[in-house]
């Protein structure tokens, strides 16, 4: 039997199995009792307890065997979180890899976060970086579950899945707006209105616009967002609902690349925050389009069937300039730059179709939840360049005098790009069985099958693999608040790198281990987590340099990273009047000896962090509140290549503390005051990369919002 009729086989029998769980509803077949889907729970303490990312079985936070943290609307609308990075910038363990203007790396444990997902359905990203900005303004909460997921998602590192969860349509009518204006020109409208079509249909509607200028020199942006959601009760055990997103961010001058971070005596670089490497005629605009449809059949009263498809496309429109090279100390001269055009576009499709619900078994209530997946992926970049004009590879002025005027080029040489189609199949299934009524064991698996083809700018991208994924955890409930538990689960990631023989290297595989305790204190107004972790990632593609020639390079898979540590959250409501959300983090990274990747990734990555978000309520003046968000790093650095000259980039530590004032001036009206990089820190966003640039200085804004 061929592979491919052998996962058919299989997805028709866990199809089949999907459409016959009536056994496991019979004893509820007779009772008529309404299924209440729990979209989340977000009050003012900062506190959700309902998160599915995990493993789509309904279960609490506190019951779910792994590091998970939420952050719900209330946290994200009293700082301003506009936007994914902002959210991630204040979540635990996560580090925000901001290399340039319009894109962005995320870290978590080590590890690049390639998981992102919409209402729990999504894919692993080839690369991991984000294009544009994902505005937030569309999402009710955002799930970040910490360590491997695989068995919901597929392909990924042991880092985490970031889980973007839809406004939903309300059945009481509703709506809001948000008008603010701040620092560099920057305005932006939110108008968010819900309500009921008849009994049994409702929708919603989100639109953002945002204009912005830059504290760096010559960029700016303007953002347009609309957000459709319906849902409909189509019979008393059927829902149906679809979600439609547009979104367009255009940049113009924005970042490709970014900073000299040393000079040619090794010194290092030390530029105005406002300095950019940008042409005046430089632009980056993305465009998204994606659409949700899902159908949901319940059957009895504690399972139900649920089917969901998306299509997304994404596109990219760019004429960009990098600068490269080392300057003279002396003079800042020794700079070039490099213009080009970029053009991109991608499309996805996703299925998902699973079973979940509860079964009696040995005097306990169990849950169980198993379905099938598939992703079907294509995406064609292209870039063109100017050879021959003299306006493709200007030589630079020092920076501290470029204004952006470079010359113009005309980009129609050495054509060359990208035309790659992937796709993944999934089967899984999982279980909480409740062994005692404090003991719960969570067990199962997801295999994988990923076939990927094309070229990418020469390199083949022809790949083949499959893989089963195993996860086990215990919960165990030692006192009436108090949950210790235990998580084990692999992960893996296709590759197309090619070793002598000219097959592709085997998947990078790893795993992650995780250890904590969960407690409910102050009456259940504070919740607390603390969490061991230990994650491995193997066989990575590096350079075989001995094999390779000019004309081809070979690789082979070599010693990975190993990231383990702990870290500590706390989140809720200290007294009547003050809530807060507190984390600290702390990782150690080794690296194998040849993995020089992974010793970079050690050193650009802090070891520790600290992330503290407070709101006050003035007992004494009504209406009144005032709230701080603070996040702490510990010091970076970066060893970069400077001929005989040994140079290491060091970003200290530091923290930034953004305040808040909010004030109710009427039952419907209220005002909010930011201030945000109160001590006007000035810090490079990242070493990522060989590059790098700075951070926003203190700015402000101020909104008025109001509410029907």
């Amino acid at each position: 039997m061929s592979k491919k009729s052998f996962t058919l086989s299989k997805i028709a029998t866990l199809c089949a199995v999907a459409l016959s769980t009536s056994a496991f509803a019979e004893q509820a077949k007779d009772k008529d009792i309404e299924r209440v889907s729990v979209y989340g729970q977000h009050h003012k303490n900062y506190i959700t307890e309902q998160a599915d990312s995990a493993s789509k079985l309904g279960i609490t936070i506190k019951e779910t065997p792994q590091s998970i943290s939420v952050v719900s609307r209330a946290l994200m609308d009293d700082f301003s979180l506009d936007d994914i990075n902002a959210v991630l910038e204040s979540t635990p363990g996560v580090t925000v890899e901001q290399i340039e203007t319009d894109r962005t790396y995320f870290k978590a444990r080590g590890f690049d976060i390639t998981n992102f997902q919409v209402d729990g359905l999504g894919i692993p990203q080839d690369g991991g970086d984000v294009h544009g900005t994902l505005d937030t303004s569309i999402y009710d909460r955002i799930e970040i579950v910490r360590g491997a997921n695989g068995i919901m998602t597929g392909a990924g590192t042991p880092a985490a899945t970031v889980n973007m969860v839809l406004k939903k349509p309300t059945y009481t009518t509703q709506a809001s707006a948000s008008a603010s204006v701040g620092s560099w020109n920057k305005n932006r409208l939110e108008v968010d209105v819900s309500g009921a079509l008849t009994d049994n249909h409702a929708m919603r509607a989100v639109v953002t616009k945002q204009r912005s200028d830059s504290y760096l020199d010559r960029y700016a942006t303007d953002l347009t967002l609309g957000y459709i959601a319906y849902e409909g009760q189509l019979t008393d055990s059927t829902k149906v609902s679809v979600n439609y997103i547009r979104q367009s961010k255009d940049a113009d001058s924005p970042l490709w690349g970014a900073l000299p971070l040393f000079y040619d005596d090794g010194t290092a670089t030390d530029f105005d925050v406002s300095t950019s490497t940008a042409a005046d005629w430089s632009y980056w605009n993305n465009d998204n389009e994606h659409i949700f449809v899902e159908l949901e059949q319940s059957l009895g009263t504690s399972w139900f069937i649920r089917a969901r498809y998306a299509h997304m496309t994404n596109e990219q429109d760019s004429e960009l300039f990098y600068v490269y090279g080392t300057p003279s100390a002396e003079t800042g001269l020794g700079l070039t730059g490099y213009a080009s055009e970029y053009d991109y576009k991608d499309q996805q499709n996703l299925y998902d179709l699973y079973a979940t619900g509860d079964f009696s078994l040995f005097g306990q209530t169990h849950n169980l939840v198993f379905g099938v997946s598939s992703a079907d992926m294509n995406y064609q970049d292209s870039s063109l360049y100017d050879y021959t004009t003299g306006n493709g590879f200007p030589a630079m002025p020092p920076l501290e005098d470029f204004e952006g005027n470079a010359p113009i080029p005309t980009l129609e040489d050495a054509y060359n790009g990208s035309k790659v189609e992937a796709d993944q199949k999934s089967a899984y299934a999982s279980a909480r069985f409740k062994i005692t009524e404090p003991l719960a064991i969570l067990a199962g698996g997801r295999y994988t099958e990923w076939d990927s083809e094309g070229l990418s700018y020469g390199n083949s991208k022809v790949n083949s693999s499959e893989e089963f994924i195993p996860y086990i955890g215990a919960v165990y409930d030692f006192a009436e608040n108090y949950t210790v538990y235990a998580s084990y689960t692999e992960t893996f990631a296709p590759q197309s790198e090619q070793d002598q023989t000219g097959m592709a290297l085997d998947p990078i595989t790893g795993e992650s281990k995780e250890l904590g305790i969960k407690a409910q204190l102050l009456d259940g107004q504070l919740f607390a987590t603390f969490a061991i972790f230990d994650a491995l990632q193997d066989g990575i593609a590096l350079p075989d340099t001995a094999l390779s020639t000019p004309d081809n390079t070979v690789y082979y898979a070599a010693e990975g990273i190993n990231s383990d540590g702990y870290e500590l959250e706390l989140s809720g409501r200290l007294t009547d009047d003050l809530s807060a959300s507190f984390s600290y983090s702390h990782v150690d990274i080794e690296a194998g000896d040849d993995a020089n990747e992974g010793k970079l990734v050690r050193d650009y990555t802090p070891e520790d962090q600290v992330k503290v978000a407070l709101n006050y309520q003035v007992p004494v003046i009504e209406g009144l509140s005032f709230g701080a968000n603070y996040r702490w790093q510990a010091k970076t650095s970066r060893v970069q290549s400077n001929g005989t000259i040994p140079t290491v980039t060091t970003q200290g530590a530091y923290g930034l503390l953004d305040l808040v004032a909010t004030y109710q001036v009427t039952e419907r009206i209220s005002a909010t005051f930011n201030i945000n990089n109160v001590t006007d820190e000035k810090y490079l966003h990242s070493l990522y990369w060989a590059q790098g640039y700075y951070g926003a200085p203190r700015h402000y804004a101020f909104s008025i919002n109001w509410q029907l």
